[in-house]
């Protein structure tokens, strides 16, 4: 299903050449810091060659029966090795989903002694998790792209919780830490959050971003129901969530069945290719998150290092070293209050103070080492050099440059294609009809555009941009929108409108507020008459 359309070779050759600069920059500049203050034993094991070299993750969690796995052999459109699919909970591993020629199972155990995958790091979880770990190697054109990784069915109650064995959040932790893409499951007839379901969702806090919620089998209810199912989980998910901005969840049925009722299939079908168009990106953004990942982690380290060294000063030299680590532990908070007041840091880059006390409780301070301004300005300079000249090398492809960095097959056939999908652009009155010369559609409404036109003040019969806006943002689209329209409707590029180029820009408001997207390129029969080659 995801397989890549050609990328032209130069492309590729740069984001290689990043991911290498990546890898370089963090073993010389950042790596220094990160082990002289610890920061491996207090937040994340330092990094290795897979996780630059991994292709994108997608992370699946949700209560058991919710469809995760389900979902999978939706996007790969075939079984995977390993594959359970029940109504009860079927699933009671991890099970990362990737390509091979050679298909099969590698256990946990073997899985995170090869140097060639990013698991290593997951050995610390013991035997109970990797017992529970497995690899499925499947030979599919969707995995050339990107891997998946199912999870165990959440349930509620507290003795499943204490019989995983694990530390069931600390591996979500880690994944969400390295994964793409996190999506949440909710089964339109369940959408009660358990208590472990409760604590999994905040052990993804700090990764809001790359979350994705699906309403799956919003087919098994009509469409009076599924509008209240709707209501209910928005209200669930923002007690829990609790951030300010409404989460964007995606209504559909991801199997291959046919749909129970029917009368919602245009959305369903639009909701699946929005969610599928978000999915495909994510190769051709790889590299672009793997940077924005280290930036997150070296203001991490830096802060670190700052709390670290603070922790050292306030030690005593001799007498009453434990109590004063009692205090200090006990009142992690007002040490941030003070790095955050001496160093202008935000409050947002410091670490969780719950988690923070819990691991100073088992740390030496007597081992911790003092500021070392050095090893701050390399990774202050990392930031401002390092990083900034990695961000222009980065090719910055337009979504409509499709036939680059975009994987396609299966279940995605299609979405990319606009004369299928609905997230191409629809096809407004005038915007692909072949209207001649003679009948230029923006005619049908001249009269008026020219008297709101001579309204504002044309000189040498044309208006500037700034007089043009005073009109143009009436129709409350957003700058980004009209400054599009803007271009578009500029024909001759002089920054200014005469009365046809106006007239244009009225039209494809009008295209956009009905609804329909706008075309990248003007079409040749919207180009004014008197214009036209």
């Amino acid at each position: 299903m995801f397989s890549f359309l050609k990328r032209e070779k130069v492309n590729q050759e740069i984001v290689e050449n990043v991911i290498g600069e990546l890898k370089k920059i963090y073993k010389t500049k950042l790596l220094p810091l990160e082990e002289h203050y610890q920061f491996h034993d207090f937040h994340s094991p330092k990094l290795e060659d897979p996780d630059f070299d991994a292709k994108p993750m997608i992370l699946l969690v949700g209560q058991y029966s919710t469809g995760k796995t389900t979902f999978i052999r939706y996007l790969l459109e075939r079984d995977f090795p390993g594959i359970r699919i029940g109504p009860e909970p079927t699933t009671d591993r991890f099970i990362a989903v990737m390509h091979d020629e050679k298909e099969g199972i590698i256990p946990g155990n073997a899985l995170v002694v090869d140097p060639n995958k990013q698991f290593r790091p997951l050995s610390k979880y013991g035997n109970a998790f990797l017992n529970r770990f497995q690899c499925s190697t499947v030979n599919s054109p969707v995995l050339e792209a990107i891997s998946i990784v199912d999870t165990p069915g959440i349930l509620s109650g507290e003795k499943q919780r204490i019989d995983r064995g694990y530390d069931f959040t600390g591996v979500l932790e880690w994944f969400a830490e390295r994964v793409d893409r996190i999506i949440l499951l909710f089964d339109a007839h369940k959408l009660d959050i358990s208590d472990e379901f409760r604590r999994s969702i905040e052990a993804l806090k700090g990764h809001d971003d790359k979350i994705r919620i699906i309403l799956n089998k919003a087919d098994m209810i009509d469409h009076q129901q599924l509008m209240r199912v709707y209501g209910a989980l928005m209200w669930s998910l923002g007690k829990v969530l609790q951030t300010p901005e409404v989460a964007r969840v995606y209504i559909g049925s991801f199997w291959d069945q046919p749909l129970r009722f029917d009368a919602n299939r245009r959305l369903f079908e639009d909701e699946e290719q929005d969610l599928f168009r978000d999915l495909q990106s994510l190769p051709r953004n790889a590299a672009l998150r793997k940077l924005n990942d280290l930036i997150k982690r070296a203001r991490l380290a830096k802060v670190h290092a700052f709390i670290i060294s603070e922790l050292r000063k306030d030690m005593p030299s001799v007498f009453g070293k434990d109590s004063k680590k009692k205090d200090l532990i006990k009142n992690i908070g007002q040490v941030y209050d003070r790095i955050q007041r001496e160093h202008s840091i935000s409050p947002g880059d410091f670490p969780d103070t719950k988690k923070m006390q819990e691991v100073l409780q088992h740390q030496d301070f007597s081992k911790f080492h003092s500021l070392k301004p050095h090893l701050l300005e390399v990774v202050d300079t990392m930031l401002a050099r390092d990083i900034a000249r990695l961000m222009e090398m980065i090719p910055h492809e337009e979504v409509t440059l499709v036939s680059e960095s975009i994987v396609k097959g299966g279940a995605f056939e299609g979405v990319i294609d606009d004369n299928v999908s609905p997230f191409g652009y629809m096809k407004g009155e005038g915007i692909d009809a072949g209207y001649g010369e003679h009948d230029w559609i923006c005619n049908r409404d001249k009269e008026r555009t020219d008297n709101i036109f001579n309204k504002l003040g044309p000189v040498g019969g044309k208006i500037s941009g700034q007089a043009a806006k005073q009109e143009l943002i009436k129709s409350k689209l957003p700058n980004s929108v009209l400054s599009k329209i803007w271009k578009l409707s500029d024909v001759d590029g002089d920054g200014f409108l005469d009365s046809d180029e106006f007239a244009l820009a009225m039209h494809l408001i009008s295209v956009k507020l009905e609804g329909c997207e706008l075309p990248n390129v003007l079409p040749e029969h919207l180009v004014p008459p008197l214009k036209r080659c």
